[in-house]
């Protein structure tokens, strides 16, 4: 008898959760299970901040995948997804061509830079382990060489953030971290540095507790954050962006600029021709796409709607992990042959920003909370996270183990 093919791509919080999780239910003779990742590792979205701070080294936000595999169930492939043919049933990479009888796309999210001029060129993206090291090492160059003969120049200590969502403001709060000790490392007052955060709507944090986000805005401002709100970048030029304020038109000079205000699905799903929104898929309730019976689309990919409000719920680590225990259990009903599939209902616990290593505001089971509360339930968040996963073994080699520290 031959096994059905159940092929993920991209093991990101979606699909390393659909991975780990049919690796417990399913058994070796029910299916064959391929993942599919651009890299051998893991990297934890939710802690790139802290890598492009410099507060965290870029080890620690990743891990190997080849050490959550169960290699009598999963062969892991090592490659780049360039389309999917989903009439074919074929997912077509660089470099081979794979056939699926189920397939679950978990390709994670790109920047979106909504067309605005020189923003891709001249900007930097948290995105990923290698653009997070690219910054640490750009904004400490900045640092090292400002007193170069030459190169003491106000927009080399200048660092613009166009965005005040969740990485945005989490970036900066390391980054008032951050900047004290480069400036004690380079003999840099810190009067020097300018921190500016561009915002297009009047408040960080869009749909956030009011009371929290004025919290979170007057401890930043204390660290020296710069807010410009009603503000939006419109375009941006070597070392310099310009952003406009209803009809005023501003240039800054700025030698960093940091993008962190638009996320979008992978550009794979425009290009196999999947009815989308940016990258974005309008998934069944039991998270199949529509019009297929084997394609699960789950993570930044997919969209599913709150349906209290018919709003979409935003692309979160704590959303794509739960709808990749749902794409699990859908997965292996279908093996089965059981038709009764599961509808993906989340299930919002909360969330908590952090404001950098010593303060932090969340909304926990419906209750604010901020400093050391909010910071102690980010680590929790952050472990149970890693615990899912992997287990105890990757908490106590990944995890943030201090709790109260």
């Amino acid at each position: 008898m031959i096994k059905p093919k159940i092929v993920i791509l991209g093991a990101g919080y979606a699909g390393l959760m659909t991975l780990t999780r049919l690796q417990k239910t399913i058994n070796v003779n029910e299916a064959e299970i391929v993942l599919v990742n651009k890299h051998d590792y893991h990297y934890e979205t939710t802690w790139l901040h802290h890598a492009a701070a410099g507060t965290l080294h870029h080890d620690r936000v990743r891990f190997n995948i080849n050490n959550l595999i169960d290699r009598s169930k999963v062969t892991f492939i090592e490659g780049t997804v360039v389309e999917i043919n989903t009439e074919k049933n074929i997912v077509q990479l660089e470099n081979e061509e794979l056939s699926y009888d189920y397939l679950v796309v978990a390709l994670g999210g790109e920047s979106e830079t909504f067309g605005i001029n020189g923003l891709k060129e001249h900007s930097f993206a948290i995105i990923s382990v290698n653009a997070a090291r690219k910054i640490r090492n750009h904004i400490e160059y900045q640092f090292a060489t400002y007193h170069t003969k030459g190169e003491k120049t106000d927009d080399k200590l200048t660092i613009v953030v166009g965005g005040a969502g969740f990485t945005g403001m989490e970036f900066l709060g390391e980054l008032t971290d951050r900047i004290p000790k480069l400036c004690k490392d380079y003999d840099i007052e810190e009067n020097q540095v300018k921190l500016i955060c561009v915002e297009a709507t009047d408040s960080p944090l869009a749909g956030f507790d009011s009371d929290l986000v004025k919290y979170a805005m007057a401890y930043l401002e204390s660290r020296g954050v710069q807010f410009k709100l009603n503000t939006r970048i419109k375009e941006c030029k070597p070392g310099v962006v310009i952003v406009q304020s209803g009809e005023e038109e501003e240039e800054i000079k700025a030698r960093t600029i940091i993008w962190s205000a638009g996320v979008r699905g992978s550009s794979v799903i425009d290009r196999s021709g999947f009815e989308a929104d940016r990258g974005r898929v309008m998934v069944q309730p039991d998270l199949r796409a529509p019009g297929t019976d084997n394609v699960f689309i789950i993570g930044d990919c997919s969209i599913v709607l709150n349906k209290k409000d018919n709003s979409q719920y935003p692309p979160t680590a704590q959303i794509a992990m739960q709808q990749g225990i749902t794409c699990a259990a859908n997965l292996t009903k279908l093996i089965r042959k059981k038709t009764d599939l599961e509808a993906f209902v989340p299930n919002i616990r909360g969330s908590v920003c952090s404001l950098g290593e010593n303060d932090a505001i969340g909304i926990v089971y419906g209750k604010k909370i901020v400093g050391p509360r909010a910071l102690f339930m980010k680590k929790v968040i952050d472990n149970r996270a890693l615990y899912m996963m992997g287990g105890a073994s990757l908490v106590f080699k990944k995890g943030k183990l201090n709790l109260f520290s």
